[in-house]
C-alpha cells in the first residue's frame, strides 16, 4: 500500500518524491522547488533572502538552484516539514 503525503494530495503526482527522484537533475530551479512545496516562487525567492528556506540553495555565479536531495527530505520529513512551514502558506 502506497502512502500520500498531504503535498501529493495537494499538488499531483508531478512533484511527488517518486516522481522528482526519477525525473529531476542534482539541482533545480527555485520555481520548481517552490511549487513542490506548495507555495509560489516569489516566497520562495523571499525565503531564501531571509535564510528560511527549508532546502539547501546554491548560489552559482547569478543563479539559485535548489539541492534536489535536500529538497526530498523535506518533503519526505512529513509533520515536521508541515509545522516548520506553517508560516509559509496562507491559511484557508
Amino acid at each position: 500500500m502506497k502512502m500520500h503525503t498531504q503535498i501529493e494530495e495537494t499538488l499531483g503526482p508531478r512533484y511527488s518524491p517518486a516522481h522528482i527522484r526519477a525525473t529531476w537533475s542534482g539541482t533545480r530551479s527555485v520555481e520548481d522547488a517552490s511549487k513542490a512545496l506548495g507555495f509560489s516562487r516569489a516566497k520562495g525567492y523571499e525565503l531564501i533572502r531571509s535564510g528560511q528556506f527549508p532546502c539547501r540553495v546554491l548560489r552559482i555565479g547569478r543563479k539559485t538552484r535548489v539541492v534536489t536531495a535536500s529538497l526530498l527530505r523535506v518533503l519526505e520529513s512529513g509533520p515536521e516539514y508541515n509545522d516548520a512551514c506553517a508560516g509559509c502558506r496562507p491559511t484557508p
